[in-house]
């Protein structure tokens, strides 16, 4: 046990080693901070003096060795374009985008649940071809793609909701229908699948024998023994959405 955590404690720190040496590095490969930052009509002297203002002009290693140091005691700097400390702009947008990623995957736990348990209990009827149809394009469409013409088709054209903002509870409709979709089809392919399985069980027969309803036989006993490779998928999906949920929040 003591051997096996100790060859994953040191895989995960290369692979942290090796993260922490790609970010510096391809950063680097985006162009010449200074041209990035300011104005397109900035003067050579104002991109020297911002250069040398964050040390930019210091030898690469020197530059790598100072960004390790800040790394590895938690200093984020300062926001370049906010001109504010880098970790308390992560914090306040963070709050919002867990609270995205918390309802959006509450909602899709229970409406993913539902469906693939329902389809599963009727596996090969229009049912159940409607939502596997239904749940493979959901997994299969990209999000960025899905928010921009979600924001075309209902901000713009139809002018129903906002395009932006967090003010009220219609702007909360678009990015959580657009985060929705994605998890919600892996999941259901999921449900349905582990369900087929305990539907087909002993334990599931012999309840029907005994005459047991429906309902009790799909969210009694036939789920209570499928969820447990949902529930891996569920951490996976919650791990993903909240990356997915700040692009989405972006767009």
């Amino acid at each position: 046990m003591l051997s096996f955590i100790r060859k994953r404690a040191v895989a995960s720190l290369i692979s942290l080693i090796g993260l922490v040496v790609m970010v510096f590095f391809l950063s680097r490969l985006t162009g010449d901070p200074a041209a990035l930052f300011l104005p397109v009509e900035a003067s050579e002297e104002m991109k020297n003096q911002f250069r040398e203002l964050h040390g930019l002009n210091d030898p690469l290693l020197v530059q790598f060795g100072r960004y390790v140091g800040d790394v590895v005691t938690g200093d984020l700097g300062e926001s370049l374009r906010k001109a504010r400390p880098a970790l308390d702009v992560v914090l306040e947008a963070f709050v919002w985008t867990l609270w995205l990623a918390v309802i959006t995957m509450a909602l899709v736990t229970a409406a993913a649940i539902v469906v693939g348990s329902l389809a599963a209990f009727r596996a090969g009827g229009f049912f159940d071809r409607f939502s596997s149809i239904v749940s493979l394009v959901g997994a299969s469409v990209p999000d960025f793609w899905l928010a921009i013409v979600a924001i075309v088709i209902f901000a713009v054209n139809l002018s129903w909701l906002p395009t932006s903002g967090t003010g009220t509870i219609w702007h909360w409709i678009l990015p959580i229908s657009v985060l929705f979709v994605r998890p919600f089809g892996i999941i259901v392919q999921v449900v349905r699948g582990s369900m087929i399985s305990a539907l087909s069980s002993a334990y599931v027969k012999t309840a029907r024998a005994k005459g047991v309803k429906s309902t009790p036989i799909i969210f009694v006993h036939a789920l209570r023994n499928a969820m447990l490779p949902v529930i891996t998928v569920i951490g996976d999906q919650a791990a993903s959405l909240l990356n997915g949920a700040v692009i989405i929040e972006t767009i």
